[in-house]
């Protein structure tokens, strides 16, 4: 490195003026390496400028040259990067920055630290040293081979100091005395060399003269001395004389210490009496609440609940370290217990009392709800037991025990209230549906308690008769070993649907209500519900695994939950059994009824389960639906065994089948009922399993029919679905109705062409003979030469079909048509024109074969497609 800047010096800074003072070896970082060198110079003239040069070694040459240089007046940051870590980066701040990577760290500090003089030396304004080592700064402190150059040159810098104006002109002065001191340096010197004797002569002397000065000075010392000596004797009486105070003070200090102490003490027990007063005090007026106060008024209950409130606050509080320890913290702890018991037992008697009253007092009001298909409002009982909720509140958060007592005792005596109204109201609700009580007793009713008598399998055979016999014209509705469907017109079944919503209109506020008024009441959580299900063996043991945990420790939010719907079970244990009966009861009178309770149940079940999916409403009526579901697909089912049973008369024409009718009836009943409805994917699949059913057994009828022929049931049927899919425009049978569609035209073809035959036999037995032999490769025009089918052959058989004859023909079998088919479906015409259009179509054939076979021999037919369409015509006419 000193090779190379004494090279750099030699070849480039000398010829410029300059001196080079530190250099260092760097390359641009994040770049490929190419290496440069920074130099820190100062020109050898005055005013002298500091300059950082960048010099690069030539690519053509082993020489280098000055690339750029900055003035170091324009240095603003030095950013050394770390100041403890080693680190060869440094970043210079001039018009912009200059990242670069020393090759060795050791020339880099020493860079920096040549900066930092030559800026203290000669800069005025102070460049900003970042990351850089304090140890680094100071300018004393050399370091390394290149900071000792550095050093050296800047010691050179240091020797050589300007002379001030005082200076030169002492200098100018002795020059001009000595004349000769430019030509003769010798004299000169000699000159100056005596003056210094002279001088030194004159300082000696002076000082001997200063000796009798200096005896003085030394007297005035000892003087000095025996004056301190005075002064320290004097200290150490005063330091005795404090000694005796510091005592005193010690003593004095002892005893305020211990004043202050016994002041804190006396502040800290003040503190603590007042915390147990403040705390544990209860006031007399809450004594006299808890012990004597008045739990029927409101006054008085709002003065209860303050009072238990209070006596919470003091058994909560809590109580610091020691004090449950204390004798009177003690007693006062066993008055309050003493208070918290009396004050439970006295609450749990009111509400209990309470609870009885409100089942004697809603028995009374039971008599004029008898006749109304309405339930008893128990809004005024929640109103009065609401007035509780905060103390049932305190009870459940201080003795569990009795409040789980409350909640038993409050399931029983409503759920005998409950079960007596709700047993009369579905009494009333049947009475409605069935007309009288009487009418009641022959559905199968016993008193008060409606439930159904008489075993599954005489229900199951009663809705099959009920589904068997709707197209039979029964006279009564009482008589159910024949009751039919077309006795129950739209008004009846309007009036059950309306009788079944009422029902469950009427149910649904009162569950939900009574379920609001425990959540209230009895301080459970209701929402957030998380889904869990319970045996009905845990529902009737009347909440044992709630008593599993210890008195006075309340439920986790689940089984909070799972209490109220425990409950709801035990208080309404009527409601799904008698709702099951009242569907039974619909379902025997008419099982079309099933769709209504389909619907209004499917309904009810989404509003349920959209408020709470896991309440006791939801839970109870999804069972009903399935149940309600149950009927339907057993009514589906028995209208397919229906139809399968089906037995036709051997003797008179088929017609219309029953169960055609049936599902047409059935269809238009259901569409109108399941209009907007939620399950309307139920009934989509039950149209499907009907329709199929309809299908099988219509093909089952026509082939076993004897008086009709298949192709008219078959034809006549499926006319009759077909009309009715594209009347009722039923989107899940689109399919099945295009089927419907094609077999009623297949079969109608067919019909066709098996009754008209072959009008003309003779005749088309000799095309067909004609036919044969242009098969077997005789030319149509070569046909009239064979014997057999010559032209007087043609025209033989051609006189035996004259226009009155075939009259005849065709009126016998409009006759035969009309006795085949039947007037319900009015389906004569259209066959009747379908036959005229097949038998001109066998008349142009004739017609044709004649043109291509025997040209030019001009026979013709006996009549003309114009007498056809006149015979065809007068004989429907005539008809």
């Amino acid at each position: 490195m000193t090779a190379i800047k004494h090279a750099l010096q030699r070849d480039i800074f000398t010829p410029n003026d300059e001196r080079l003072l530190s250099i260092v070896n760097v390359c641009k970082a994040g770049k490929k390496k190419k290496n440069c060198f920074l130099c820190a110079t100062v020109t050898t003239e005055r005013p002298v400028q500091v300059k950082v040069v960048k010099v690069k070694k030539s690519d053509k040459g082993d020489f280098y040259k000055r690339q750029i240089a900055w003035a170091l007046r324009d240095l603003a940051v030095v950013d050394a990067k770390d100041a403890i870590k080693e680190n060869p980066e440094f970043d210079l701040h001039f018009e912009k920055i200059y990242k670069w990577v020393a090759s060795s760290t050791a020339e880099k500090n020493a860079f920096i630290s040549c900066i930092w003089k030559l800026n203290q030396r000669y800069l005025r304004k102070k460049i900003d040293f970042v990351n850089v080592s304090s140890q680094l700064l100071e300018e004393s402190v050399p370091s390394g081979e290149n900071q000792s150059v550095t050093g050296g040159d800047e010691e050179a810098v240091d020797e050589y100091q300007e002379l001030n104006a005082r200076e030169e002109q002492d200098i100018e002065i002795m020059m001009e005395g000595c004349e000769y001191a430019i030509s003769n340096a010798e004299a000169f010197a000699e000159r100056l060399s005596r003056e210094l004797q002279v001088l030194d002569g004159a300082n000696i002397q002076s000082i001997m003269a200063s000796e009798k000065q200096v005896n003085i000075l030394m007297n005035l010392l000892d003087e000095a001395l025996k004056e301190v000596d005075q002064i320290e004797l004097k200290l150490s009486s005063y330091e005795e004389m404090l000694q005796s105070v510091k005592e005193q003070m010690d003593q004095i200090s002892e005893s305020n210490h211990l004043i202050h102490l016994s002041n804190t003490n006396n502040v800290k027990l003040l503190s603590e009496i007042e915390f147990l007063v403040n705390h544990m005090d209860l006031a007399k007026g809450h004594i006299k609440a808890l012990q004597e106060g008045d739990l029927a008024s409101s006054r008085g209950i709002e003065a209860c609940t303050n009072a238990a409130d209070a006596l919470l606050q003091c058994m909560n509080v809590a109580l610091r370290p020691g004090h449950d320890m204390l004798l009177a913290v003690k007693q006062q702890q066993q008055r309050f217990s003493d208070l918290r018991e009396h004050f439970a037992r006295r609450l749990a008697s009111h509400l209990n009392n309470v609870f009885v009253q409100q089942g004697h007092d809603q028995s009374s009001t039971l008599a004029q709800h008898s006749v109304e298909l309405t339930l008893p409002n128990h809004h005024p009982f929640h109103r009065d037991l609401l007035r509780y909720a905060k103390l049932m509140e305190w009870l459940k958060s201080t003795d569990y025990g009795k409040y789980e007592g409350l909640t038993k005792n409050y399931m029983d005596y409503l759920s005998r209230l409950y079960e007596r109204e709700i047993k009369d109201f579905f009494e009333v609700a049947k009475i409605k549906m069935t007309g009288t009580t009487k009418e009641s007793k022959k559905f199968g009713l016993h008193g008060s308690s409606g439930k159904l008598t008489g075993s599954t399998s005489s229900l199951n055979k009663l809705s099959v008769q009920s589904s068997g016999n709707r197209r039979s014209q029964s006279s009564s509705l009482l008589d159910m070993g024949n009751m039919s469907a077309s006795d129950l017109d739209v008004a009846d079944r309007t009036k059950f649907d309306k009788i079944f919503e009422q029902v469950l209109s009427e149910l649904e506020p009162l569950c939900l209500a009574e379920q609001d008024f425990i959540s209230k009441f009895f301080k459970l959580q209701q929402h957030q519900s998380m889904p869990g299900t319970m045996t009905e063996a845990e529902d009737l043991d009347g909440g044992t695994s709630s008593r599993q945990h210890n008195a006075g420790t309340p439920l986790p939010v689940s089984s909070e939950k799972d209490m109220i719907r425990q409950m709801m079970i035990k208080i309404f244990r009527c409601i799904e059994p008698e709702l099951n009966n009242l569907i039974a009861l619909g379902d025997k009178i008419d099982s079309f009824n099933s769709l209504y309770m389909l619907v209004k149940m499917s309904h009810h079940v989404w509003t349920a389960q959209n408020v709470d999916p896991a309440s006791f409403l939801s839970t109870t009526l999804g069972n009903v639906l399935v149940t309600v579901k149950r009927n339907f697909d057993k009514c589906i089912s028995n209208q397919i065994r229906q139809m399968e049973e089906v037995k036709i008369s051997k003797k008179s024409k088929v017609g219309i089948l029953p169960f055609v009718a049936e599902f047409e009836e059935f269809a238009g009943l259901a569409e109108s009922i399941f209009k907007n409805a939620e399950r309307r994917g139920d009934l989509d699949k039950a149209y499907t399993k009907l329709i199929r059913g309809v299908f099988v057994n219509v093909e089952k009828v026509a082939n076993e029919s004897q008086k009709t022929p298949r192709d008219v049931v078959m034809m006549e049927n499926f006319h009759h679905i077909f009309a009715t899919l594209s009347r009722l425009k039923i989107s899940c049978l689109e399919a099945e109705k295009k089927e419907a569609k094609q077999k009623y035209t297949d079969h109608l073809q067919s019909y066709v062409i098996y009754s008209l035959g072959q009008p003309l036999e003779k005749l088309n037995h000799f095309f067909e003979g004609v036919e044969a032999r242009v098969a077997q490769g005789i030319r149509e025009e070569e046909v009239s030469y064979q014997l057999a089918f010559n032209k007087q052959e043609l025209r033989k058989v051609i006189k035996e079909y004259p226009g009155k004859e075939v009259k005849k023909g065709l009126d016998n079998l409009y006759k035969k048509v009309d006795k085949h088919l039947c007037e319900e479906e009015n389906l004569l015409q259209v066959v009747w024109h379908s036959m005229q259009d097949e038998f001109i179509r066998q008349y142009k054939h004739f017609e044709g074969l004649i043109a291509r076979c025997y040209p030019g021999s001009g026979v013709t037919m006996e009549f003309t497609i114009q007498d056809i369409l006149d015979y065809c015509s007068s004989i429907a006419q005539s008809h």
